[in-house]
């Protein structure tokens, strides 16, 4: 019976969690750092760096939306008073039918929104960053107009958080190297 069978132990578990031991090892030795780790004065590099940005204002809806969604992610505590770094970003979207039917009605789309931004010094102007966020949702034609809106409105918010997001980590990454954090 398959109860009557012993146990089998794993073995050597010495040995694996010596292995362990040595992965922490060599990820410490080859300069491995967390993103929002503290540094010795108990700050984080990256927080400060993001807080002391200011977003310049977007024209048209989704670029106050996306304005919004960046403000929030990187000044959680309210917009600096005297920013350090600004950030100017241009954003497009387009539109790509696919799942065409018999009748040559599409049923599908694609949503692309591309976000290309600069990070610059607020004081000498400098650039210091310069980078480009792509962000593709899909969503159904409907026959219905109504619900063909919504489901694009659906897409385009889902986009923005996407390139929100992924704006907020390329800055975490440039802020987080110390050299570059300190002397921009």
């Amino acid at each position: 019976m398959w109860w009557s069978r012993p146990v089998r132990r794993p073995r050597y578990p010495r040995a694996r969690v010596a292995a362990a031991v040595l992965a922490l090892a060599v990820l410490a030795g080859c300069g491995f750092q967390p993103l929002y780790a503290t540094g010795k004065d108990g700050e984080t590099a990256t927080e400060d760096g993001l807080a002391a940005t200011r977003i310049q204002p977007m024209k048209g809806r989704t670029g106050q939306q996306l304005h919004n969604l960046l403000r929030d992610r990187l000044n959680p505590g309210g917009q600096s008073i005297a920013p350090a770094y600004e950030l100017e970003i241009q954003l497009s979207k387009s539109i790509t039918q696919l799942g065409i039917r018999k009748d040559e009605t599409a049923t599908r789309a694609n949503l692309t929104m591309t976000a290309s931004f600069s990070l610059r010094d607020a004081q000498s102007k400098n650039t210091l960053l310069n980078s480009k966020a792509i962000s593709v949702n899909s969503y159904n034609i409907l026959d219905a107009l109504y619900a063909t809106t919504v489901a694009e409105n659906n897409a385009v918010e889902r986009g923005l958080r996407e390139l929100a997001d992924d704006i907020r980590l390329r800055l975490a990454i440039y802020f987080a190297d110390p050299r570059t954090a300190k002397n921009p």
